[in-house]
C-alpha cells in the first residue's frame, strides 16, 4: 500500500520554523524506508534515518540519473534527461562521474579556496559590514548580506560580472521555486543558459584566463569530445545557480537561528576568533538547519534491501537529509543546536561520490560572515517578531525570504 506524504509545500510547525515536518519524525521512529506518493504522481520510498540515508547515497546499485519527485502534481513526467540544461555529472555514475568532477575539483580544495579565495571573502565581508554600520539602524540582512557575499564569491570564481547579479538571482528564484509552474521554472533556466551561452562565447573571442569558466573552455579546446558545448554550458549554469543560491539561504537562516538562540550567539561571539570552533559551529549549524528541502533521490538498479524494506529494481529512493541529520540514533538532542557537539560527519552536503563540489566554499563564506557580523554588531536583533519572519517554504533550498534586524 503506498500512502500520500504531502512533500511541497513542506508543511512546518510555526512554533518551530527550524525544524523539518512533524511527519518526518514519526517516520523515522515508525516507518524509516516508507512507500510514498509525491505530489506529481511519483511513487517511491522516503528514507528518513541517517544510517539508511548514507546507505543509499554511499551505494552503488543506486544510480544518480533519476525523475524528479519535487515538482507539482501532474509533472511525473519531468526526470533528469528532460531538464532544460545538461545537467552533466550530476545524474552520471561512476566512472564517469569522476572524469567530469574531476575538471571543477581543483578549484574547490580547502588549500585553493583558503589562499586564492579567502583574502576576496574578508574584503567583501568587511566592506559590506562597514556599509552596514554606515547605514540606517535597521535593515533587511538578506539584502545587505546574504545575498550579495555569496554572489560576489561566485562571480569572481567563475568570472561572471556582478553587474547581472539581479538578473541572475532573479531567473534562479524562479527555476529553484517549486512552486512555480514549469513553464515558470523553465523559463528562468533558459534565461540562465541564454547568459551562460553568451558569456562562454564572450571568454572564447577575448581568450580570457583566469577564472574557472576559462578553464573549462580550455579544457573544451584539448579535448572537445570529452566536453560537448551543451555540458560545458551545463556546467556553468549549475555552478551559477548553486553557488549563490545555497549559501545565501544558509547564511540567512543561520543568521536567524542565531537571532533566536542566545546561547549559541554568545558562544560564537567568545570564540569568534578561534576557527576550529567557528568550525565546529559552522558543520552543526548546516547539520541541524540541512536546507536542502525536499531530499535528494537516487534509483535502484537492482533488487535490494534497505532497512527492513524490499525495494525493486527501477525505484525511486529519496533521502530526507533534514530529518535523519535530526536521527536521535546518531546525534544526542539532534533538535538542539549544539556548538560544542562532537560529530563525524553529517548529510547536508550529501555523502559519497556525489557530495556537494562546492561545500568548502559555503564553509568559508559561513566561517567569515558569521563571526564577524557578531562581533561587530553583538546587540543585533530581530526588528520583527520571531515567528513574523517570512520563510521560502516552496524554494529549493530552505531560507528565509527577508530578515529585518536592528543593529
Amino acid at each position: 500500500m503506498t500512502d500520500t506524504i504531502v512533500q511541497q509545500p513542506v508543511t512546518r510547525s510555526a512554533a518551530a520554523p527550524l525544524d523539518p515536518p512533524v511527519e518526518y519524525h514519526d517516520l523515522r521512529e515508525d516507518k524509516p524506508v516508507h512507500r510514498v506518493r509525491f505530489p506529481n504522481g511519483l511513487e517511491g520510498w522516503l528514507v528518513t534515518r541517517f544510517d539508511e540515508g548514507s546507505a543509499v547515497f554511499g551505494d552503488a546499485r543506486f544510480t544518480a540519473h533519476r525523475q524528479r519527485h519535487d515538482t507539482l502534481p501532474g509533472e511525473v513526467d519531468e526526470a533528469g534527461h528532460d531538464a532544460p540544461f545538461d545537467p552533466v555529472f550530476v545524474m552520471m555514475d561512476e566512472p564517469d562521474h569522476s572524469l567530469y568532477r574531476r575538471l571543477l575539483a581543483g578549484r574547490f580544495t580547502p588549500k585553493n579556496i583558503q589562499t586564492r579565495l579567502q583574502p576576496y571573502i574578508d574584503q567583501i565581508v568587511e566592506e559590506h559590514l562597514d556599509a552596514i554600520a554606515a547605514g540606517p539602524q535597521t535593515f533587511d540582512f538578506v539584502q545587505a548580506m546574504s545575498l550579495p557575499i555569496p554572489c560576489l564569491v561566485i562571480c569572481e570564481l567563475l568570472g561572471v560580472p556582478y553587474a547581472d547579479r539581479d538578473e541572475f538571482h532573479h531567473a534562479t528564484e524562479a527555476m529553484m521555486d517549486m512552486g512555480n509552474p514549469r513553464d515558470v521554472r523553465d523559463k528562468g533556466a533558459h534565461w540562465l543558459i541564454d547568459y551562460i551561452t553568451n558569456l562562454i562565447a564572450d571568454k572564447k573571442r577575448s581568450n580570457a584566463t583566469g577564472d574557472l569558466l576559462a578553464e573549462l573552455i580550455a579544457a573544451q579546446r584539448t579535448n572537445a569530445s570529452f566536453v560537448t558545448d551543451n555540458q560545458l554550458i551545463g556546467m556553468g549554469v549549475l555552478l551559477l545557480f548553486a553557488g549563490h543560491d545555497t549559501t545565501a539561504a544558509m547564511l540567512g537562516l543561520s543568521t536567524y537561528t542565531l537571532l533566536t538562540h542566545p546561547e549559541q550567539r554568545r558562544h560564537l561571539i567568545e570564540h569568534a576568533e578561534e576557527p576550529l570552533k567557528v568550525g565546529a559551529m559552522v558543520e552543526e549549524l548546516m547539520r541541524y538547519l540541512t536546507i536542502v528541502q525536499f531530499g535528494l533521490g537516487r534509483v535502484a538498479l537492482e533488487d535490494l534491501e534497505l532497512g527492513d524494506a524490499r525495494i525493486s529494481k527501477g525505484d525511486l529512493v529519496v533521502v530526507a537529509m533534514n530529518a535523519a541529520n535530526r536521527d536521535p540514533r546518531v546525534f544526542t538532542d539532534p533538535n538542539v543546536p549544539d556548538f560544542e557537539r562532537k560529530m563525524t560527519r553529517h548529510l547536508a552536503f550529501g555523502y559519497g561520490v556525489h557530495q556537494c563540489l562546492g561545500q568548502n566554499v559555503a564553509r568559508a563564506e559561513l566561517k567569515t560572515v558569521l563571526p564577524k557580523l557578531f562581533r561587530r554588531f553583538p546587540e543585533l536583533r530581530l526588528a520583527v517578531p520571531a515567528d513574523e519572519v517570512p520563510m521560502d517554504v516552496t524554494g529549493t533550498n530552505y531560507g528565509v525570504k527577508k530578515l529585518l534586524v536592528t543593529r
